[in-house]
Formats: C-alpha cells, structure tokens, sequence
C-alpha cells in the first residue's frame, strides 16, 4: 500500500470526500484514509500523478510520502519523513489563534454583555451613541473572525466544490451570525438618522456579534484539546521512531570507525559496548552479554547472548563488549517492521469504521438541510427573522460530524499502540477488529504450546545405578548419534558437566537401537522392545517405561554389558505458560483445539496436560489447512502457528497469529505478530481486541446519542414541551466537548491492563459443541452415520487395500512421521498409520502400489523394511 500525505482535512466529512475521489481513478483497488495522522494508503495499479490530481480536485492536498526502500539510507531517510509527518505541528498554531482570540473575545463580550447586562462602566463618549457600540462589536467580532479566517477558507471552499465539512457549518453559522448583526446595525444607523432613539435602542438586542465571535473561539478550544488528544494516540508510534539507532561504530581494515545508520551495509561487522544502542539486526560473531529487549518484546529481563546468538536493533547492551555481523539492515529489520506494522494498522480501516463513514459522508449536507428548515419553520410559526435564525444557527454549530469520523480510528490507533507496547503487533485494523470475536483457537504443538525441541524429562535409574552412572553412559552413547533424542541426552549431560567417554564400534542397529564399547564393555542404548530382547528388564521398570509412554515421553532405556542402566525420558516439553493461556482462553469461552502430526496416543498425552478441548492428531502439514476450512463452519477461528507449513493454515484461518520466533514465512502470512513468542499473548491480544471494540462502541454511542439529542434541541424541538431552547454559543461549547470527549475515552485504553484476565467474561456466541465436547469428532461421526446409511448403495464406500509393513530402525515420533510423510507422498497411498512402538505401518491404498516402491519410500529415509503383508 503506497502512503500519502493528506493536507487541509478538519473533519470525517473531509476523509470520507477525499476517499470518494480517489477511489474513482482508475486503477484503484483500495483506498483509505486516516483522519487521525492525515494519511491516505492506496493500493491497485494507477498514476501516482492522477490520485494527486484527485485529492487536489476535491479541494485538498496530496504528496507521496517516502517510497520503501531495503537499504539503510532510504529506510532512514523514510523514517524521519515518517517521524516528521507524526509531530504535532497543529497544537501550538491553535493555541496562538486561541489566546489572540480570547484576548479580543474578552474585550468584545465586556462591551456587548458586561456593559448591557451588569452596568460595567465605559468611556462617556459610549453613553446613549448605540451605533458606535455597534461598530465596536463589529471591528472586535470581525478581528476575531479574520484569526479563525481558516475555518472559512477551508468551510466556504468545500462547500464550493460540493463537499461541505465540519468548517462549512462553523463558518455559516458564525457568518451568518456576523451578516445580520452587521444588517441589524445599519437599520440601527437609519432609525438614529430619523430621530427614533426607541428603535435604535431594540435594534441592541438584534445583535450577534458576541456569537458570532464565541462560536469560533470555543471551535477552537475544542480543535486544540482534540489536536492535542490525537496527537497523544500517536505516542506509541513515535516511541517507537525514537528508538531507531542513528549512529553505528564498523569495523572496515580492522578500525572502528563510527557512521551514520544510513551507511551500515548488510554483511558488514559492527561492535557494540556495554550501554549502546544494537544499530540493526545481526548475529553475534565474538563476545557474550545480557541483551535488554524490552523496546521490542516488552520484557525487562535481559536476554543473555554468546557466539551465534542474534540480535536486534533498538534493543540494549547491558554488560559486555559485543562484535557482530549485520543481517538485516533499513526496512528488514525488526524494528523497522515493527514501525511498519503499526503504521499500515494506522493507515487501514476497520470494518465497524464504514458506518461512521457512510453517515459522515451525508451528515454535513443534511445539518444544513436542517437548519433552513428551522429558520423557515419558526418564521412561518410566527416568530422573528433574528429568533429563528439563532435556532438555525444552533443546529449548524451543534452538529459535529468529526466524533462520528474519529469514534473509530482513534480507539484503533491506541489499542495497536498499546499492542505494540507490549509485543502484540496487529497488521491492520480489521484484525485488531476481528481477534476479539475469535470462539475459536488453533495451536500448532510444536514450537506454540511446547517448547520445538525434545529435552530430558525424567532419569530413572536401575535397582544398584547412580544417576550419575547412568547418565555417563547414555552421554558417552548418544554423543556419536545424529538423531534428535541424542541432542536431547548431550544437552542434558553437558549441562551437567558430564565427561565424554570415548566408544568404539558405534552403530545404529535395527530394531530401535544403538550399540558401542566403552572399554571393551558394550554400551546398549534405545526403545524398552530392543532393550528388553537383548536383557532382562525387571517388571517395575517396564511399568514405569509404559507410564512414560503414556505421558507422551519418549523413554530411552540403557545397558552396560549384561546389566541395566536405568531409563532416560526424552520428550518436547511444554512452555511454561502454555497450560495457565489455554485456561485464560477457556474461561472467555474460546474453544481450543491442538493440532499436531503426533501420533494419538502422544498428542493426548499433552492434551490433557495443556487442557485444551480438543485434539486433533496425525495431521500432515498440508492438511492442516483443511482442518481449519472444517472448524470455521462453526464460527471464528484463531490459528497459531511458528513454521513454514503453519503458514497455509495462518492464512486460510479468520486471524492468522504468528509466534515472533517463527520463520519469516509464518510471520509474513500471520494477521498478528506475538513478539514474544509466549502463549499467555493470544488471550492478551484477545482481550485487547475485545477492550478496543468496547471503546469504539461507546464512542460511536456517544457520537450518534450526541447528535440525535443534540440537533432537535437546537433546533428547538422541546420549547413547547419543556421550554428548553438553545443559546448558539452553548451549542459550540457542546460541539468543542463531544470530540474531545471521544477521543479522550479512547485514550482510556492506555490504562487497560491486557494481561489482567480478573475480568474476562465468556462469549455469548460460543461454539456448540457435541457430547464428546469436539467439534471434529462429532462431525466425523456423523458424516460416518451418513456413509453408513448409503453404504449398500455407493460402490465408492467398498473397503480400500491395506498393506503392513514391518519397519525397523523407528524410535520415537519424529521417526513416525518422516515414514509416514514419505508413504503418503506416494501416488496411490490415501493414507498412512504408523507405530514406532509397534514396528509398523500400516498404509490404505486408493490403487494398485507395487510393494518395492513401498519399501524404497521407507529405506530412502534410513529406515529397514523386514517384510510387506
């Protein structure tokens, strides 16, 4: 989306005008304009030169602002542009106009009601010379009216081209006003000139200069205290600017030589000391030290950073010294997308937007519709010119079409800065809209709910074996092995310091297991069924292998010579927080299903643990898409996600949620980026969601209740009902308050405490699930009702071939997946069920396979078929 910047908007009359016109060039897919920062992104294929002409046509100005660009130079060059755009250029102009025009409105009111009303003393030469008072109010009202010259400027030329704003019914209101005080007074001239000192003297009480003057300087209080409040749902934005390193120190012939950001090149080495800003993305080539990341993921303790270890621009060196090579400079890196996200957000509308918008887009023509026909109505009742234009004049100063225009926008700006704040980062408005409404939420397993990677649980040594002998021995095995239970037992044992004893003859032998000779002595490592057919294992410790299993742990028992070890659980373990965000998600009536390629028996085990409400097991990467298509029959869907084949699923699913660590690919395809890869953020961006509608629903509440109420009284509605009229002066003050009303109510949203979940409430809406509590499983069972009833006559329902395959070599559910990813690659295999504990797979076929194909699928990945059945 190509960002322009949009000059001479006051109100949602404004943006919805300007919207209009550039939505009918040619080209043009998408526009929307954003009142609250002045800025306009257009998307489609078009002339930049024909949207500038069209803006321009509507009676406004346009300018591209700063292309994208990759390299440090154009990203720095288009932050500061970004950066400049965001200053509040408006507040301090509207506080001169305000103090010149008080000044004078002082002076103006103490001759036309001090002197009137409460016998305030003036000069002699004033007693009984009525015109002069006159001509007083009038030189004072029209100094005033020449300091507020932009709203008519700005009022008069919309309302020429056919698009009157909120500055059209302030400047007729307000010149009107003037126009027939200004008449008034010459009739007050003629009745002095022919001698009737009594008409002259009832031609005071025609006068509106007061008003006149009144009406654009509380305008004016209200544009400032608005200017000022809109300037504040931007913090989070120019925060973020702030925080953009401007300086690098470079290693170039070996010389640290210190250069403007915009100069690093990708590939470069820089160096940072304790208490420096990182410049941009890198990774860390020497040095180790505590990293503060709290600028970018909102946590306060320090990351700790070795050899290898990436790191971002914006974030703190605390510690030590650091020299790094730069991955990732200008717009890739992580703080410029987060500028980018934040400010696209900014630049999109919400769906909730385009009421607002339509009503905007009619409300200041209908006002003044409205207005003539009181002032036509109280004339035809009977009352006077000056009565019923006072009526008419009330209802143009009254009516405020910038609360309708920025009930939304400004609620959307600081609930994605809050967001923001705190590591949630919504791509758009429409999916901080749309998060919210949410009654269902998809997890991806691994790298969402655990932690991606297997990590020793549970060390259980045999009858007469130390911990430490056990683990010496699994060590001194495991270190020869690839697979990535091994990682799992050498991490573990060189966190405990454990010394590599060094075997010979290793190998991995069929059947699920390792073998090697610490000093002549066989080393035996692997599943309890390899271990158990080589020495006996005693009934207590199978008892405790099978209960393992059934957690969904990997259990690992080892032997040395002819006596066992003990067992060593390996298993990817659950994050932390995971169990305690599924509950948060529960208790707002969100539906949470766990989706995973593990095996059934694994994928229930951490289901229960987690607490989710559904499982859905054995899903390969492409079908996860079609798990999601299936759940948003029943409402709203939530996906999380970390990987490159989540990310079919983050964009099929309602709100795509990406996990900060994830690949770029997720992220990229992900509505909501969680910066800190921490779970508890998804009903934290939910609850955002929902605090964010709650605003904007109150402030468009306000926003029509305002007008609805307002209008009638000013136009005089309730005089015969109640006796209430409305002085125009009172109706400016009420038009100043309702938009700073709004948009301080948005601003209340910076007090929300997003991880607070004291106060969370179900949704109504919630997803009705079957007796089994799953939506999957209830489907299935009845499309299988279905297929049952039809059975006897659908040929398409006969039974499929299966083959079994005996397969060695398979140790735990990663190696489950791989024969079962490559069995049902192959043409003609609809599916494929595989047991590492069974030894087996067993695959359904749609035609005829040969069974050597079957078993080159299965040794092509380093496993051994013994027999096809």
């Amino acid at each position: 989306m190509e960002q322009y910047a949009v000059s001479g908007m006051t109100c949602a009359a404004c943006q919805a005008r300007v919207e209009k016109a550039v939505s009918k060039v040619p080209g043009v897919t998408e526009c929307a304009v954003s009142l609250l920062t002045n800025s306009m992104g257009v998307e489609g294929n078009y002339d930049p030169a024909d949207i500038i002409a069209a803006v321009e046509n509507a009676g406004y100005g346009a300018k591209p602002m700063m292309a994208e660009s990759t390299s440090a130079s154009g990203a720095a060059a288009r932050l500061a542009a970004e950066e400049e755009a965001l200053k509040d250029k408006e507040t301090p102009l509207l506080k001169k106009r305000l103090i010149a025009s008080l000044g004078f409105l002082c002076v103006l009111m103490y001759f036309s009601m001090g002197h009137m009303m409460w016998g305030w003393p003036l000069p002699a030469w004033f007693d009984g010379n009525h015109v002069a008072m006159g001509l007083v109010q009038l030189l004072l009202a029209a100094i005033v009216m020449v300091i507020n010259q932009r709203f008519f400027i700005s009022g008069f030329k919309s309302l020429f081209h056919g698009s009157p704003n909120m500055d059209s019914l302030v400047a007729l209101g307000s010149m009107a006003s003037f126009v027939y005080s200004t008449f008034a007074l010459f009739l007050m001239s003629d009745a002095v000139v022919k001698g009737d000192s009594m008409a002259a003297m009832g031609y005071m009480h025609e006068f509106y200069f007061e008003s006149a003057a009144m009406i654009l300087t509380l305008i004016t209080v209200g544009k400032m205290l608005e200017a000022r409040s809109k300037g504040r749902t931007t913090d989070a934005l120019k925060g973020l600017m702030k925080l953009a390193p401007k300086t690098a120190v470079v290693l170039r012939n070996g010389v640290e030589k210190e250069i403007p950001i915009d100069q690093l090149l990708k590939g470069e080495t820089f160096v940072v000391r304790p208490g420096e800003n990182i410049p941009v993305d890198g990774v860390v080539l020497e040095g180790s030290s505590a990293v503060n990341e709290s600028a970018l993921t909102g946590e306060s303790i320090p990351v700790d950073k070795a050899a290898g270890d990436t790191v971002s621009a914006a974030t703190i060196n605390q510690s030590g010294f650091l020299k790094c090579q730069a991955t990732r400079v200008g717009e890739d890196t992580t703080l410029s997308q987060i500028i980018r996200m934040v400010s696209d957000a900014a630049a999109t509308k919400a769906p909730i937007a385009k009421i607002a918008d339509k009503v905007s887009g009619i409300f200041v023509p209908v006002v003044i519709g409205i207005a003539l026909v009181t002032i036509v109505v109280w004339m035809m009742i009977g009352k006077d010119f000056g009565y019923a234009l006072a009526r008419g004049i009330s209802v143009l100063v009254i009516s405020c079409p910038c609360a309708l225009g920025l009930a939304t926008p400004v609620a959307i700006m600081v609930g994605n800065g809050l967001g923001a704040k705190n590591g949630v980062m919504f791509k758009t408005a429409a999916s901080l809209e749309e998060t919210g409404r949410a009654q269902i939420v998809v997890m991806d397993k691994t790298g969402t709910i655990t932690s991606g990677e297997p990590k020793v649980t549970d060390i259980i040594p045999a009858e007469g074996i130390t911990e430490d002998e056990l683990l010496a021995g699994a060590y001194a095995l495991e270190a020869k092995s690839e697979h990535p239970l091994a990682r799992a037992v050498t991490s573990y044992g060189e966190g405990k310091g454990c010394r590599i004893d060094e075997v010979t003859g290793f190998e991995a032998l069929p059947g699920n297991g390792l073998r090697a000779e610490l000093n002549g002595v066989e080393l035996l490592g692997g599943s309890h069924k390899y271990i158990s057919g080589r020495i006996p294992v005693s009934a207590e410790l199978t008892a405790k292998a099978e209960a393992l299993a059934e957690g969904g742990k990997t259990p690992l028992l080892f032997a040395k010579g002819s006596r066992l070890l003990g067992i060593i659980a390996v298993a990817d373990v659950i994050k932390p927080e995971s169990p305690d965000a599924v509950q948060q998600l529960k208790n707002m009536g969100v539906h949470v299903v766990m989706l995973t390629g593990d095996n059934e028996r694994t994928a229930n085990a951490i289901g229960r643990e987690v607490g989710v409400s559904e499982v859905v097991a054995g899903v390969l990467p492409d079908g996860k898409e079609d798990v999601i298509s299936r759940l948003k029959e029943f409402g709203k869907v939530i996906m999380v996600g970390d990987g490159i084949n989540d990310a079919p699923a983050l964009t099929r699913a309602d709100i795509g949620m990406a996990i900060g660590a994830g690949t770029d690919v997720a992220i990229d395809a992900a509505d909501v980026v969680l910066m800190k890869s921490r779970l508890s953020d998804v009903p934290a961006a939910i609850r955002l969601s929902r605090a964010t509608l709650t605003n904007i629903h109150e402030n468009l509440f306000w926003a029509f209740f305002y007008n609805v109420l307002g209008i009638p009284l000013a136009a005089g509605c309730y005089v015969r009902l109640f006796g209430w009229s409305l002085n125009p002066m009172f109706g400016a003050a009420a038009m100043s308050l309702s938009s700073f009303f709004v948009v301080s109510n948005a601003l209340r949203l910076n007090l929300f405490r997003m991880h607070d979940p004291s106060k969370d409430k179900p949704l109504r809406n919630k997803v009705s699930v079957g007796p089994s509590g799953c939506l999957l499983k209830g489907a299935a069972e009845d499309d299988e009702d279905k297929n049952n009833a039809n059975a006897d006559n659908t040929k398409e329902n006969e039974a499929m071939a299966t083959k079994t395959l005996k397969v060695e070599g398979m140790m735990c559910g990663h190696c489950e997946k791989t024969v079962k990813k490559a069995l049902e690659a192959l043409e003609g295999v609809t599916e494929a069920q595989v047991s590492h504990e069974a030894g087996t797979a067993v695959v359904t076929l749609a035609g005829e396979v040969s069974d050597d194909v079957l078993k080159k699928a299965v040794e092509d990945k380093d496993y051994k078929v013994l027999d096809i059945a």
